[in-house]
């Protein structure tokens, strides 16, 4: 069983960066493929960005291109999302996951809030 607890999130104006981290502990963290997810009120689930074991090709949201970085520290089982360019529609609960692939996920963290103030 992987934990997951995420840290990082908060309050910031427009244009401003925050780092989210995700902390995993119970598993083999370095072979799992690991993504972030937003949910805004009202609105549904989307995928950010997800990262494989391998790191190869991270996948990115197109709403976030250009300006959101995932990355992941296996010696710290700790995967990263960082945010720059943030925008008042970035708001939102955000989650990490962990599965085998990078398109089927088992194990979710609890979620930290970021707020984007225009």
């Amino acid at each position: 069983q992987v934990q997951l607890v995420e840290s990082g999130g908060g309050l910031v104006q427009a244009g401003g960066s925050l780092r989210l981290s995700c902390a995993a502990s119970g598993g083999s963290f370095s072979n799992y493929a690991m993504g972030w997810f937003r949910q805004a009120p009202g609105k549904e689930r989307e995928s950010v960005a997800s990262i494989s074991w391998s790191v190869s090709s991270p996948y990115y949201a197109d709403s976030v291109k250009g300006r959101f970085t995932i990355s992941r520290d296996n010696a710290k089982n700790t995967v990263y999302l960082q945010m720059n360019s943030l925008k008042p529609e970035d708001t939102a609960v955000y989650y990490c996951a962990a599965g085998w692939v990078t398109t089927e996920y088992h194990y979710w963290g609890q979620g930290t809030q970021v707020t984007v103030s225009s």
